[in-house]
């Protein structure tokens, strides 16, 4: 039984077409991934449970697959990698802009503004109450009387401040409904 040099020099190449196609397929899996995220919020892409990476497993698999094509070989892997690679090269070059960061990130977001929690900006960041309570935990907050402010962050995570010294307004340039925490807690 000898080795048939034929079929692994189709597992390593690529014709030109199968090539475009894995460039195609390449370009709109990730176009579609960041309407997705955008849709859905940040929140699909942070604190993984175990449910969501068990998704994320899965939703690697479907790209992976979807953009190598049929058969996979050596070459579509490699150029379908670079090209995300270079998608996501110049997508961080576009968040470097204001207009560009804008139109990726969604921004962030007050959810609890002293003592109040903004439960309409919970449902809009797809925030449950249990992760903001889970939120406030790590960060050592005992009662709701020791927050000042909580943000969702265009990161996906949520960012605690505490009571106590007072926070400098410039911290919350851009965040929405910043003008809802409570003016004694800010320093101004």
């Amino acid at each position: 039984m000898g080795i048939d040099w034929a079929e692994v020099g189709e597992r390593l190449w690529i014709t030109p077409s199968h090539a475009m196609a894995v460039v195609i397929s390449a370009v709109g899996i990730y176009l579609a991934f960041l309407v997705l995220v955008r849709l859905f919020g940040a929140r699909v892409l942070s604190g993984m449970g175990t449910f969501d990476v068990v998704v994320a497993i899965t939703i690697g698999a479907v790209v992976g697959r979807l953009i190598l094509g049929d058969p996979p070989s050596l070459a579509a892997g490699v150029i379908g990698l670079t090209c995300l690679f270079l998608l996501e090269a110049l997508l961080g070059e576009a968040r470097r802009t204001t207009r560009g960061n804008h139109v990726v990130n969604a921004g962030a977001v007050v959810v609890m503004a002293g003592d109040q929690i903004l439960t309409e900006n919970l449902r809009a960041a797809h925030v449950t109450n249990a992760e903001l309570r889970a939120a406030l935990r790590q960060a050592g907050v005992r009662g709701r009387d020791e927050v000042a402010c909580a943000v969702f962050e265009s990161t996906g995570r949520i960012s605690v401040l505490r009571r106590g010294r007072p926070i400098n307004p410039r911290l919350l340039v851009g965040v929405r409904d910043a003008d809802r925490v409570p003016e004694e807690l800010l320093g101004r």
